[in-house]
């Protein structure tokens, strides 16, 4: 089984999680997600099978899309709404401040990651520093904030919710925004609310749940929402290899090409044989009046 998920991830279970239970019931030694999800978010989470796996590290490029809400004048620990309170205040602004602040993160900014996630300073994870009460100085962070818009600002019993959809740069952190937004407004904020919307391509309403994956597998119908692993090369030239280079090229041969003079040195390009299966991807070295195509990653076994 070879090929791309797109699972709708529930909130409450870990990717790890929804790796696990999909490894379990699908019976591949082969399958990881292309990009965590905490536990309490929901939305799209890729998960790749098989061969597919190869592919994982083009799908943490892709820029990401969420949809979020934030409740002001609360800060917690873990910048969500499962951590630990650390400070309150009463929320005086009006909607125009609330927006403006929120628009103005739009571009470029140095965020500084959380300590209550995965990334690792010397060797350790931040979480587990951060759960044995040790904060260290962390470096910020480059990420892009393309699109950032409020959906609407909800009061209710002295509770500020701001709901907005977000367009983002790999490497940035959701609930960070949500407390870099509410340091900005003066009165801090964390995130009460989170799901993916899109994964580079990828929208949520393409993806699949774990009830409707089970009901496919039972049915024998769940390679028809396998996605081919080329889909995601598809911005790539395509290069053919004919019958004869393709045992060497598959075996991590370079050969020579003769009809495709308008590729460029050092270009990547996708590989198919003559019977259109796709074989992987490849790179373009020109050699005088030479155009050789050297193997770079196969997604199929040599031969």
């Amino acid at each position: 089984m070879n090929g791309i998920l797109l699972v709708i991830k529930p909130p409450g279970m870990t990717s790890f999680d929804v790796v696990a239970y999909l490894r379990k019931i699908l019976k591949v030694k082969k399958i990881g997600h292309a990009g965590t999800l905490d536990p309490s978010a929901g939305g799209l989470l890729p998960v790749c099978l098989g061969k597919a796996t190869k592919a994982i590290e083009r799908f943490l490029n892709f820029d990401k899309s969420y949809r979020a809400e934030m409740v002001l004048g609360v800060v917690t620990d873990t910048q969500d709404a499962e951590g630990r309170v650390l400070e309150k205040k009463d929320v005086t602004l009006d909607d125009t401040a609330i927006i403006e602040a929120v628009n103005s993160f739009k571009g470029k900014y140095g965020q500084i990651p959380p300590m209550y996630s995965a990334i690792k300073v010397n060797g350790r994870k931040l979480y587990d520093l951060a759960r044995q009460g040790i904060e260290i100085q962390r470096e910020p962070r480059q990420v892009e904030i393309s699109e950032i818009k409020v959906i609407d600002i909800k009061r209710r019993d002295g509770v500020v919710a701001v709901r907005f959809d977000v367009d983002c740069s790999k490497g940035t952190y959701v609930r960070t925004l949500c407390h870099d937004i509410g340091q900005r407004l003066g009165c801090g904020a964390h995130m009460s609310f989170l799901i993916r919307t899109r994964v580079g391509p990828f929208p949520l309403t393409e993806g699949i749940t774990l009830e409707e994956i089970n009901d496919r597998l039972e049915k024998g119908t769940l390679s028809s929402v396998i996605r081919p692993v080329d889909i995601l090369f598809n911005d790539y030239n395509r290069v053919v290899v004919e019958g004869r280079a393709l045992p060497g090229f598959l075996n991590g041969a370079p050969v020579v090409l003769h009809k495709f003079t308008t590729l460029k040195n050092n270009e990547a390009v996708r590989v198919y044989a003559e019977t259109g299966a796709f074989l992987g991807l490849g790179r373009i070295l020109v050699r005088g009046n030479k155009m050789i195509l050297r193997p770079d990653k196969l997604f199929v076994s040599g031969v």
